[in-house]
């Protein structure tokens, strides 16, 4: 059963890999309750090194904001700082940061809740997706069957198994769809993929006005009459004093309009660097993702080719060779399929962009069919006003595995340690009962995998609940 989401509409991850029922529940209840450990590789220590290593655990910090913050306790540009990926805020992550600063300084440095371990000195950067994977122990709590009921433990672990069984029989031995998850969308609002697409289709107008007004679910009454504003009325005077402090880029983006009515380029401009570019990231993985979910829908196989697929190899680390996919033929589908099964080739699906190669046959008619229907089908994405954001576009492995897999009946927790949702109770549309069991789960992924898309397999919940 597939819950009415909006958001899951929005971005394209509507479907499973199997037809069960799932356990319901919510994550995140408590900070304690989803700890990811990176799998780092291996770093080279010298005495004489430039960079400092050190080994960080936080607890309910954003990667990029804690940069920031170790930048100035250290008076470096916030660009000195190297770290192979970005952990989930809401968690205790504990991952292998490259500083460049002397020793004595990293270690001086305190900030609440933080623990920063020097392991050393290196001459090496490491760089985003420098890591064998992740390591991840999280906690389930409430599950509940789909009229709302609480599940007991045995019924949730009888689930679990039936689900992971079902997966093994129709993807392989720990495979799972490799959708995007909600973390590349924006929290609440998936606006970036929206505005992504304005970008691409040079309607810059209408890119900065969605950033500014587009509807997000659960937002603010200040915010959601600020937004209700704009698109009542356009950029005004009226509607800047509406907009709440915290809303920095909106605010931005108004004022410059006030100012400069006609430069949409410029007010776009207002985001960083690097959320214009999420923007353009977004419209791909919106692309990937009804792109996997009408494969599964068709009942096209995920994880055996069909002539006309792009198959891609993986290497140690699970990663796909993207600059090496080989169209499959008729005579070479049985011999590539078993490589498939194998793990050592990886069918794949789009990440479209100015040069990427796309399928042939029916495949390539299945994502022909998907960039029309978003009215991307002409497009050269090229952006020539901010030649940046350019992107070639890519493939990506259309599953992934996971590996040392385990799940456990855990002991409930006190309601006082838990947070506000918990406390306020499960809503229309929730699927999630406080007196439902709690499970752990633990497993380690590859990076650029999911944890949240692995566990939404087995809890078949709305996205707010992941």
């Amino acid at each position: 059963m597939q819950p009415n989401d909006s958001l899951a509409e929005a971005i394209g991850l509507i479907g499973y890999a199997t037809e069960d029922a799932g356990i319901g529940g919510v994550l995140k209840s408590r900070v304690a309750d989803f700890r990811v450990d990176e799998i780092a590789t291996t770093i080279t220590l010298n005495p004489k090194g430039r960079f400092t290593v050190a080994k960080v655990t936080l607890t309910n910090w954003e990667t990029n904001r804690f940069c920031n913050n170790l930048a100035k306790k250290l008076g470096i540009s916030r660009n000195r700082i190297f770290f192979a990926g970005t952990k989930d805020k809401r968690a205790v992550t504990s991952q292998i940061f490259v500083i460049d600063a002397p020793q004595f300084k990293v270690a001086e440095v305190e900030i609440n809740d933080v623990v920063i371990e020097v392991l050393g000195r290196t001459h090496q950067k490491i760089g985003f997706g420098n890591h064998r994977g992740n390591r991840f122990t999280i906690v389930v709590r409430g599950c509940a069957h789909e009229d709302g009921t609480p599940m007991t433990e045995d019924e949730a672990l009888a689930e679990v198994d039936r689900i992971k069984s079902n997966m093994h029989e129709k993807l392989g031995s720990g495979r799972f769809p490799n959708w995007i998850g909600p973390q590349r969308f924006g929290s609440g609002r998936a606006v970036t993929a929206e505005v992504g697409r304005s970008v691409v289709q040079h309607r810059w107008d209408e890119a900065v006005h969605t950033y500014i007004s587009m509807e997000g679910e659960h937002e603010s009454p200040e915010v959601a009459t600020f937004r209700q504003h704009i698109r009542d009325h356009g950029i005004t005077e009226e509607g800047l004093a509406l907009a709440p402090d915290w809303l920095g880029y909106e605010r931005r983006m108004t004022e410059h309009l006030l100012n400069n009515p006609q430069d949409h380029i410029g007010a776009f401009r207002k985001l960083p660097n690097n959320l214009q570019l999420m923007t353009i990231h977004a419209l791909q993985s919106v692309v990937f993702n009804r792109s996997l979910r009408k494969r599964l829908e068709q009942n096209i196989s995920i994880t055996r080719p069909e002539a006309g697929d792009l198959v891609g190899r993986l290497d140690e680390k699970g990663q796909l060779s993207a600059n090496n996919c080989v169209v499959v033929e008729e005579r070479t589908a049985p011999r590539i399929g078993r490589n498939c099964e194998l793990g050592r080739l990886s069918v794949t699906g789009p990440l479209p962009g100015r040069d990427v190669r796309t399928c042939d046959g029916k495949p390539g008619e299945l994502e022909a069919s998907i960039l029309d229907e978003m009215e991307l089908g002409e497009l050269d994405w090229e952006i020539e006003d901010i030649p940046r954001l350019t992107t070639t576009g890519t493939r990506r492995a259309l599953t992934t595995s996971f590996d040392e897999f385990t799940v456990e009946a855990t002991p409930k927790a006190s309601d006082d340690s838990l947070g506000e949702r918990w406390n306020e109770g499960p809503v229309e549309g929730s699927r999630w009962h406080p007196d439902g069991a709690c499970l752990k789960f633990r497993f380690t992924l590859s990076s650029g995998s999911y944890a949240t898309i692995l566990l939404r397999e087995f809890m078949r919940t709305p996205l707010n609940q992941l």
